[in-house]
């Protein structure tokens, strides 16, 4: 049999060999159905069609604003109607007529409140944030869905009711700019809070050091942000606040009282009694008190005071704070570590039992620690323990 050529076989079968035309598209309809084709992948991505709205991520915003003109275009229907498998097109909500003129960049950015320059130098752009405003932007924006959630709705649940109750209160971010591990804050309307601060690195771009944090959202949503991003967001919101821990917010208010002092220093104290108890623990045995007075004056009586167990002591730590309540201060501390408080009885000079009630069995790092949390405002985040004779956070 002799070979045959495929125009032959295809003639022999009666199948017309010539190609049917590719039709040809304008560049403007590639350029439609390209940028109809970024909404498709959206739409497969994320299951429904970009939407608008300050909380969406620039580029779902600028879809929404596209998806917006294709619909009201009939050109663009046109050209759309046999890939729009999806059904997007159909979800118009308004049939305005407007030029096809509108569709380019320069209304995308118009629907997005950037306005371009002169038709001069169409490259320049004015009103547009700096490219580092804008990344903090997009970095803010760039939430997902937080699939341990429930580990830190507790967290905003138990936060709600103390602010109800008036046990925590919120302050302008700007009165203390600082961000740190367990620390919440409101920003745009939303509980934040600081899940996690990762190792610092320097910043070239800002001279200066920064963290990449996890932030978690009362909605269910995190974001994974530097730390700097998220103080800048906080500082240009208005209605941007601090939420103070439950305890450590009145220490430093500003609201004077008749028992707010200028300064005042907390004092840790060592017992020299021979008491049995205090001997076999002495290096754990400690007073802890607040005064805005002379220490020394305060301790010049001690051995023949129960509240020092009727015996000299030695000052091992001072703390020195300012513009606090003393009375207040000295209640939290005492209250911290109440669970640690030392169950001694001490007879007076009168032959009467007594029954100091200051004095604690702390470890020095640990009052060092706490002394800490109190200054940083991060009090109300820990508890003391007993077992482990240290302090921890008190969300876990």
């Amino acid at each position: 049999m002799n070979d045959q050529s495929d125009k032959e076989l295809l003639d022999a079968l009666g199948v017309q060999a010539t190609p049917e035309k590719k039709a040809v598209r304008t560049p403007r309809e590639e350029r439609i159905i390209a940028g109809f084709e970024e909404i498709q992948r959206f739409y497969e991505q994320h299951g429904r069609a970009p939407e608008h709205g300050e909380d969406k991520e620039i580029f779902e915003r600028i879809y929404a604003v596209r998806l917006d003109q294709l619909r009201k275009l009939e050109e663009c229907r046109n050209v759309l109607a046999g890939i729009d498998h999806q059904g997007l097109l159909e979800l118009s909500s308004g049939n305005e007529e407007i030029t096809p003129e509108e569709l380019d960049d320069k209304d995308l950015l118009s629907q997005l409140g950037v306005s371009a320059n002169s038709a001069e130098d169409i490259t320049q752009l004015r009103h547009v944030k700096p490219r580092q405003e804008i990344r903090t932007a997009e970095e803010i924006a760039n939430r997902k869905r937080c699939d341990d959630f429930h580990k830190f709705k507790p967290i905003f649940d138990a936060v709600q009711k103390e602010l109800d109750g008036g046990a925590r209160q919120t302050l302008p971010f700007k009165d203390n700019a600082s961000v740190k591990k367990s620390d919440l804050f409101i920003l745009s309307g939303q509980k934040v809070y600081v899940a996690d601060v990762g190792e610092e690195f320097y910043s070239e771009s800002q001279n200066r050091s920064d963290a990449r944090i996890r932030a978690i959202y009362d909605n269910g949503t995190e974001s994974d942000l530097l730390k700097t991003s998220l103080q800048r967001a906080l500082q240009k919101d208005e209605r941007g606040r601090r939420i103070s821990n439950p305890s450590a917010g009145p220490l430093f208010s500003g609201v004077s009282d008749s028992e707010d002092l200028a300064s005042g220093t907390i004092y840790v104290l060592r017992s020299k009694s021979d008491h049995p108890t205090i001997c076999e623990n002495r290096q754990i045995i400690h007073k802890i008190g607040v005064t805005g007075g002379d220490i020394k004056q305060r301790l010049a009586n001690a051995k023949n005071d129960p509240t020092f167990l009727m015996a000299d002591v030695e000052v091992i730590a001072k703390y020195e704070l300012f513009n606090i309540n003393r009375t207040k201060l000295e209640k939290l501390i005492h209250k911290f570590f109440e669970s640690a408080q030392l169950d001694i009885q001490i007879i007076d000079r009168f032959g009467k039992p007594v029954v100091p009630r200051e004095w604690y069995l702390v470890p020095i790092s640990a009052i060092d620690d706490t002394v800490s949390r109190i200054k940083d405002g991060t009090i109300g985040e820990f508890l003391y323990d007993v077992g482990t004779a240290s302090i921890k956070a008190r969300f876990t």
